[in-house]
């Protein structure tokens, strides 16, 4: 059976999923455009798997009289969408802690869908930087959690 972790970005909330993920989609309507501050909103459902939070509390919006929302209340990351009622939720891909083991496999509400997403291949790569510089701060001063389950996050600290 594969194990699937993830969380959100200050480690705050985590979770773990037993089984097969279904249904791996990205959302085009608008509400999620809002929600996930992107174009789209990656999802795919635990339906069927043994899913469990296991840190944290999220925090919820309901985003219509049909969907809760999902997302940490410490840094913001979206990390669920629910429909209250159901046998099921929706974790977003990108919380994922290797987000390219899930491909999406279907498209929902196209018709808010960005009329230039079949033109990003074709778009030209920043180039790397002549000194590393910054991505080292950046890596030496990195906040984030780590993709992977930790014992305490941060660091020292007990959770």
């Amino acid at each position: 059976m594969t194990t699937y972790t993830g969380g959100c970005q200050c480690g705050a909330v985590r979770f773990r999923v037993s089984g097969e993920l279904k249904d791996s989609s990205i959302c085009h309507c608008r509400m999620c455009q809002k929600a996930f501050g992107a174009y789209y909103a990656p999802l795919v459902s635990v339906r069927g798997a043994d899913f469990a939070w296991t840190r944290g509390e999220r925090k919820k919006f309901r985003s219509s009289n049909f969907v809760e929302r999902g997302f940490c209340g410490d840094c913001g990351t979206p990390l669920f969408y629910d429909i209250p009622g159901t046998d099921f939720i929706n974790i977003t891909l990108g919380s994922l802690d290797d987000p390219d083991v899930v491909k999406p496999v279907m498209q929902s509400n196209t018709g808010r869908k960005m009329s230039w997403f079949h033109a990003l291949d074709g778009l030209p790569l920043e180039p790397e930087p002549e000194t590393p510089d910054r991505e080292d701060a950046i890596a030496a001063s990195n906040h984030q959690h780590p993709d992977h389950d930790t014992k305490s996050w941060p660091l020292g600290e007990i959770s």
